[in-house]
């Protein structure tokens, strides 16, 4: 984040040099201000820094960075209709302190109720970036009559990599009135309230066998790997650079430097993190992205679920068998669970603390540290803000990350100053949700270890059009599941069919914002499943879906076939998952 320490008792109406095109003073609702952006590659295009705003992400935003309450100007900002209704004209401020991050376009796109990213308006307009304030009034420019709702902003670099701090701000018409909201304070890093709210993340010390033993091996200079498997937040989301203000290197590092020896050189760091996917996809690709298909054997496992497990079709099954899947390494990893938050104070907390507390593991509860705290004055013990604290939504900013590495780094140094507990934890027990998945295994077109009879039919193809993830503590992105299956719209109209044995079956598909997308039927020894739909979610990423699970292992015929009046369209099978 931006120091912001010069901008106290700033009135933040005046912190921006003069628009190039004044306007007359108005009302005012922030939509971004002072967030650091990132040039991130995309497949496509420029390297950018994209802000989704559809459903109920542009009042969220509102409400928290803008501070709005006004429940009948936020319902405004729900389609394009209410926000030309409310909204007279748009302030973009971009600074980069240098020249070296080149020229910044600001990208307005909104999507079509016809075609969703192609028949609404898209505005591309060269920015200045030395904090000169580019007013956009929304009657200058011309919009489709296919406008939908507001979609994304994005800001274009001319190379990866490049930083800058952007604001983004609508002024209103005269008619509609919002308070103004004052500049906060810096967060006061290490001060007496700061750690008082750190101490508050420690849910629980858990069973500190494992982990005190890998502290000894590093603080001894053996090597100690310390891995991070999660969603998007663990990807880094709103850490700019991502890969190192993200609290998983930043919790690396604090980690290394406790403990490690020659300047921690023993110590090393495994980040998997993919944005938008469960457990259920996390205990599929826990042998790939962490074990490294058995190159790596870490020591501590941090699991970061808390915010995407909403989408587990077995509502825990799948968190505690992938726990299960990393505790039953024979090198006894330790494993801690971390409890991110979202900036409706909610996470799946309850739901899983209780795999926790069966296995005695240690927890640590980022809802517990600071939600309480939002709710405050600074006179009444306020330390961040959720403007502060959150880059969006859903992910923190590199504040927020900061305080997310503090809380797992005093998980560390209490574990460090307890006595060590005499017997390991117990891991040959009941399951306290389930853990039939716990030994689920991937299947793709490089990785086929069961021999399953696969015809790929007419998905012969192999999609390169994939999500894209920083892997680890690097800066270029990795494709997730580049050995698929395509079905391409030229490809004919044969089922992808496999024979296999096995006990349960999990499909992973991608999902796609791409029109050219279509769907897939699914049958399952000759009877139809579900169909796939790639465009539930609508964006480029991986979508896990159980087809069935059975007490015993037995023979299977999975067919898939495009829908009808969709032979024409794309379909990418990724994988699969199996147990035996």
């Amino acid at each position: 984040m931006t120091n912001k320490s010069k901008l106290k008792n700033v009135n933040i109406d005046e912190y921006f040099k003069a628009p190039k095109d004044q306007v007359v003073k108005r009302d005012s609702v922030f939509i971004m201000f002072e967030q650091v952006i990132e040039a991130t590659p995309r497949n496509e295009g420029k390297p950018s820094q994209e802000i989704y705003l559809e459903g109920e992400q542009l009042k969220s935003v509102a409400r928290f960075v803008g501070g709005v309450r006004d429940e009948g100007i936020l319902t405004l900002l729900e389609d394009c209709t209410g926000f030309h209704k409310l909204v007279h004209s748009i302030g973009v401020v971009i600074k980069t302190g240098n020249d070296n991050a080149g020229k910044i376009n600001f990208v307005l796109q909104n999507y079509g109720k016809t075609k969703k990213y192609e028949t609404g308006t898209l505005l591309r307009i060269d920015c200045p970036t030395d904090g000169t304030e580019m007013i956009l009034k929304l009657e200058d420019y011309e919009w489709s009559f296919d406008d939908d709702v507001l979609g994304k902003f994005a800001f274009e670099f001319d190379r990866p990599g490049a930083l800058a701090t952007a604001s983004v701000k609508f002024y209103l018409h005269d008619s509609y009135k919002v308070p103004n909201i004052p500049l906060e304070p810096p967060v006061a890093f290490g001060s007496k309230g700061y750690q008082a709210m750190i101490r508050k993340s420690l849910l629980s010390e858990g069973n500190n066998q494992r982990l005190k033993a890998a502290i000894e091996k590093a603080e001894r200079g053996e090597d100690v790997t310390i891995a991070y498997i999660g969603g998007s937040i663990t990807q880094g989301a709103g850490a700019k650079p991502i890969h190192t203000q993200c609290y998983a290197y930043q919790s690396y590092l604090k980690f290394r430097e406790m403990f490690g020896k020659d300047e921690g050189r023993n110590v090393h760091f495994v980040k998997a993190g993919v944005g938008g996917t469960p457990s259920e996809l996390g205990m599929i690709r826990y042998e790939r992205d962490i074990l490294r298909n058995g190159k790596v054997e870490p020591d501590i496992v941090i699991v970061e679920f808390a915010v995407n497990d909403a989408g587990d079709e077995t509502k825990g099954i799948c968190y505690e068998s992938l726990c299960l899947k990393i505790l039953s390494s024979e090198n006894k990893p330790a494993v801690i669970l971390l409890f991110s938050v979202f900036v409706d104070d909610w996470n799946l907390q309850d739901r899983l603390s209780p795999v926790g507390k069966h296995y005695e593991l240690p927890m640590v509860s980022v809802k517990d540290a600071v939600v309480e705290q939002f709710r405050l004055t600074k006179e009444e013990g306020n330390i961040i803000t959720k403007r502060q604290f959150f880059y969006d939504i859903y992910h923190p900013t590199n504040d927020g990350h900061t305080i997310m590495a503090d809380c797992l780094s005093y998980l560390f140094s209490e574990t460090k100053k307890s006595n060590r507990d005499r017997d390991d934890i117990k891991i040959d027990i009941s399951p306290v949700i389930g853990s039939c998945f716990k030994d689920v295994q991937l299947l793709d077109r490089k990785d086929n270890r069961i021999a399953a009879k696969i015809n790929k039919g007419s998905f012969g193809e192999t999609d390169n059009d994939l999500q894209m993830v920083e892997m680890d503590a690097n800066a270029f992105v990795t494709p997730q599941f580049p050995n698929n299956w395509m079905h391409s719209t030229t490809s004919g109209n044969e089922s992808f069919k496999m024979t296999i044995n096995s006990r349960s079956l999990i499909l992973v598909y991608k999902d796609s914002g791409n029109s050219e997308f279509g769907k897939a039927e699914i049958f399952v020894d000759g009877k139809h499943l579900k169909t796939a739909d790639p465009h539930e979610v609508n964006w480029t990423h991986c979508n896990a879906v159980i087809l069935y699970h059975e007490n015993v292992c037995r023979e299977h015929q999975v067919e898939i076939k495009m829908a009808s009046n969709n032979e024409d369209k794309y379909f990418t099978i990724l994988g699969f998952g199996y147990t035996l």
